[in-house]
């Protein structure tokens, strides 16, 4: 109940910088405005938790099932993502008195419990709380999309640090064996289903970039031409580069004298040695082929991370309060694994061989996003401390750019 408070009011928090005008915007369809984010959260815990294992719970509000179920079918009706922005009510207020209403029922339910209840209830208030830190950073995610499209540039957070530019280091390749590796979660802990069942995949020997791609090299991709040049495309990535005018990352900007990037503080300067970042799988692709090199699949990527440790010292989380990335560190071995960006992989994401979603609405969690979409890895600079492993499979579509999300090279031996 420690962690369950601490996250919730972690979102919370997450708000406090922003204005009653900031909750309600909607830059784009993928982007849901923060007072959603606080709404369907609170929402996940009443749906799944409260509304079946307390007797006599009623809802705060009868509509708010309609208006805050994200895509849930066997639930029923839900808004249309796409004009969550048009919700000027509920009001922020009437939102945060949602969740605190979820938070009185919920911690007094299980106080109540028995051992028995409990161990029925225990599986789905952590799969509430992984799900609340997942919003956490998408959260994140879409602030400074909606921020970015203000002419005005603001800053989210105007007392984020600005660590000095760095000094990049030569990139380096380390060498795997490959052969017959154990892919997937395992262990006691939590884990979501779709980094189950643990099984073996095969791999030859490859070797993996010890840091992440800088914005200094992906500079020398933009001044090649690598946005007008077809042949390192993928054919649906120079569709979209094309229909959509792309000529450099999302939140870059060229100034009068020198390029700048759009970040959580508002425009900084532009820093050769911090990774490049929002990145579609597009650009990620196409610059590893302009770099003679490939992504890695995702199972080379977990096979390399699985020797490093998931909560390196001054890893970059959301703990760090930083919300962009770092250059990378003087130490030896994989830099930037865990924490910065998250990392493009060339792989779908599929369900793994024996794969079955869970029985009923929860069931719906990641099964039936198994199509059209590309897995990353890592966790990001606005990942929450402790929620990221080596099996996490993140997702999204091949032209998605405002995820936190870089490119890290592979190549074969």
């Amino acid at each position: 109940m420690d962690r369950y408070v601490a996250v919730r009011s972690l979102t919370e928090a997450l708000c406090a910088p922003l204005t009653a005008e900031d909750m309600v915007i909607q830059s784009m369809p993928d982007v849901s405005p923060p007072k959603w984010h606080l709404a369907h959260t609170a929402w996940f815990f009443e749906t799944f938790i409260l509304g079946p294992n307390l007797p006599g719970y009623q809802p705060f509000h009868p509509r708010f099932g309609y208006l805050f179920n994200s895509y849930y079918n066997q639930l029923g009706p839900f808004h249309t993502r796409s004009q969550r922005g048009l919700l000027a009510r509920p009001s922020s207020d009437e939102v945060l008195a949602y969740r605190a209403h979820v938070d009185h029922h919920l911690l007094a339910l299980v106080g109540a419990l028995d051992d028995r209840t409990w161990a029925h209830i225990e599986p789905l208030l952590t799969l509430g709380l992984n799900h609340e830190q997942q919003h956490q950073e998408l959260l994140l995610m879409d602030i400074k999309h909606n921020f970015h499209s203000n002419p005005l540039r603001p800053a989210y957070r105007e007392d984020l640090s600005h660590p000095p530019a760095g000094l990049a280091r030569p990139v380096k390749f380390l060498s795997f064996a490959g052969g017959l590796v154990d892919i997937g979660h395992c262990r006691a802990d939590f884990a979501f289903d779709n980094e189950q069942p643990a099984h073996r995949a095969y791999l030859t020997p490859f070797r993996l970039a010890d840091r992440l791609v800088t914005c200094g090299e992906y500079l020398e991709f933009l001044d090649a031409g690598g946005y007008q040049t077809p042949a390192l495309w993928l054919s649906d990535g120079w569709t979209v580069v094309q229909a959509r005018g792309w000529t450099a990352p999302l939140y870059w900007e060229r100034g009068e004298d020198a390029w700048q990037v759009f970040a959580a503080s508002g425009l900084r300067p532009f820093d050769p040695a911090a990774p490049v970042s929002h990145l579609s799988y597009y650009e990620a692709d196409a610059y590893a082929r302009f770099a003679g090199r490939r992504l890695p699949t995702e199972f080379e990527w977990e096979t390399a991370a699985s020797q490093v440790s998931e909560s390196p010292a001054g890893s970059n989380f959301l703990d760090r309060d930083l919300l962009e990335p770092l250059p990378a560190g003087s130490q030896l071995g994989l830099k930037q694994m865990f924490g910065d960006l998250w990392e493009w992989t060339a792989s779908p994401y599929v369900p793994y061989p024996r794969f079955r979603p869970a029985v009923g609405a929860v069931g719906e969690y990641n099964g039936k996003f198994m199509s059209g979409q590309m897995v990353l890895r890592g966790g990001a600079c606005v990942t929450p401390a402790g929620h990221i492993r080596s099996t996490y499979r993140n997702f999204y579509p091949p032209d998605a750019r405002w995820a936190y999300s870089g490119v890290r090279l592979a190549e074969d031996t």
